[in-house]
């Protein structure tokens, strides 16, 4: 059965206060106004060596009006959600947009979008997390780690769960009205091994991803076989510990989708953001390489990627039914055969750039914030009828086969990068020969996705991705996948982690 909207959130007196709010901001003649209530359930727990570190649970609530008054933002948010402090928060945001007209050089003009009535959504998970005593999720994570200390390769375990239930009930001028609700889970488990004598160090962590489901990721082997990654994690750690370092030099590479969708956030995520590409994150998160005067005709790689934007995966972080200024969730491309073809926009970016419409990215993580531009679902799509990970690698004659995601450096126009991982295996005549260590993989973008020579099927397609993108001043941080393929890169330059920082 379907999960339904919370109780304890549809009893909020939500119409109501949409109406206070819609009216006043109407009678003082804004151009456009939204309203949005929010609840946001946040709780996490943190375990090292069996034992309770922290454990925390947050339950935010707010309500906030945004308005174009005079094409000028203005923008309140409260924690106080009467129906007196909606109408103030018109009031108040209307009060900022007129001090603000005065230093605004680009007066605000939204891309139209339908109007959709009253809308209710819920995301695809199964059990709700928060109805899952405390002690049991402690209890659970004690028993890993236990089962991972009691292996003689490893010295510490560390264990990590984080959850988030997040409600939001927005309304508009236009006539939309959304209820939304949605769940996501993000857990692991790490395991390190310390050389006494020499105080070198190395760790394994599990590789599942973050991601829009319930309790039922923990708890369901058929969703995630969490024991099955648990069994092997000791011994390949130990594999790890005595593994030769890498020799630095070119190396062909087959990428798993546990390392590579962190490459896709970094240099296609962040890079094909329109505001970024268009200066707007420049005092902060930085700018991109893929600016507008390239679309249609930056070759991004090769003619096997099709990259593709999207609010509407099934267990995405970033799938919504409707985002935060009443758009619709959508798919799009973003890079098709190789070339930039698409962004990602908001309302504002959107018209400011003569597209029709804005593709759905309108994100704010609290009441308390303005939506900005925020990442969707980007994902690497798969060959229709492509290899296994397996027949990828019997196509390498001398490269390395890499695992999970690790540390990373990206520059600010998400250009020159490097990336570590978790496990390395060289290949050598199409087999893996065992593990090596010290690995970094190191490009510009566009040669890095120009050197893709073929992507995995369906098969070997996984839905990766992040809790904690961070963006905006304020900052703000956001939930986001990325799905891809397995994937085969040639003569990708391979540097030695140790060498390069001892020297």
């Amino acid at each position: 059965m379907p999960a339904q909207i919370d109780a304890d959130f549809l009893a909020l007196p939500l119409r109501n206060l949409a109406d206070a709010a819609l009216t006043r901001a109407r009678e003082l003649g804004v151009q456009h106004a939204d309203v949005r209530v929010e609840r946001i359930r946040t709780g996490g727990l943190r375990l090292h060596d069996a034992k309770l570190e922290t454990s925390y649970e947050d339950d935010e609530r707010g309500i906030c009006v945004r308005v174009v008054h005079e094409g000028t933002w203005g923008f309140a948010g409260s924690a106080v959600i009467t129906t007196d402090a909606a109408a103030r928060l018109a009031d108040e945001a209307v009060a900022i947009a007129r001090a603000s007209r005065a230093l605004n050089t680009e007066p605000v003009q939204l891309a139209d979008e339908p109007a959709y009535g009253d809308m209710t959504w819920v995301s695809a998970y199964e059990l709700d997390p928060f109805e899952v005593p405390e002690w049991k999720r402690i209890a659970l994570l004690q028993e890993w780690s236990q089962q991972l200390l009691a292996a003689d390769s490893v010295h510490h375990a560390d264990a990590s769960l984080r959850q988030v239930k997040e409600n939001k009930f927005y309304a508009d001028l236009a006539g939309t009205t959304t209820t939304q609700q949605r769940v996501r889970l993000q857990c692991f488990i790490e395991a390190s091994w310390i050389d006494e004598r020499t105080g070198r160090f190395e760790s394994m962590r599990t590789l599942a991803q973050p991601a829009g489901r319930g309790w039922e990721f923990i708890s369901r082997p058929d969703v995630y076989d969490w024991q099955a990654e648990l069994d092997e994690l000791p011994s390949l750690l130990a594999e790890k510990a005595a593994a030769p370092s890498v020799q630095a030099g070119r190396y062909d590479l087959v990428i798993h989708p546990s390392n590579l969708f962190l490459t896709i956030h970094e240099s296609i995520g962040h890079a094909t953001e329109l505001d970024r590409a268009l200066g707007y994150e420049a005092n902060y998160a930085g700018t991109s390489f893929a600016t507008p005067d390239q679309l249609g005709s930056l070759v991004y790689g090769s003619p096997v990627m099709h990259v593709t934007g999207d609010r509407e995966a099934e267990y995405g972080l970033s799938t919504v039914g409707w985002d935060d200024e009443g758009v619709q969730a959508q798919t799009w491309d973003i890079i098709k055969d190789g070339i930039l073809v698409g962004y990602q926009l908001d309302r504002r970016i959107a018209r400011k750039t003569g597209q029709s419409r804005s593709n759905g990215c309108g994100f704010a993580d609290s009441a308390l914030h303005a939506p900005i531009q925020r990442m969707a679902n980007v994902s690497l799509q798969p060959a229709a009828n492509g290899p296994s990970t397996e027949e990828l690698i019997s196509g390498v004659d001398d490269g390395i086969f890499i695992v999970g995601d690790k540390s990373w450096s990206i520059d600010m126009q998400r250009y020159n990068f490097q990336f570590t991982g978790q496990r390395f295996y060289r290949i050598r005549g199409g087999k893996l020969d065992g593990m090596v260590r010290d690995v970094a993989y190191q490009a510009t973008t566009t040669d890095f996705w120009r050197s893709m020579e073929a992507v995995g099927g369906p098969q070997t397609y996984v839905l990766g991705g992040a809790f904690n993108c961070g963006k905006g001043q304020p900052g703000q941080t956001a939930p986001v996948s990325h799905g891809c393929p397995s994937a085969l890169f040639r003569g990708v330059r391979i540097l030695n982690t140790l060498e390069e920082g001892a020297a």
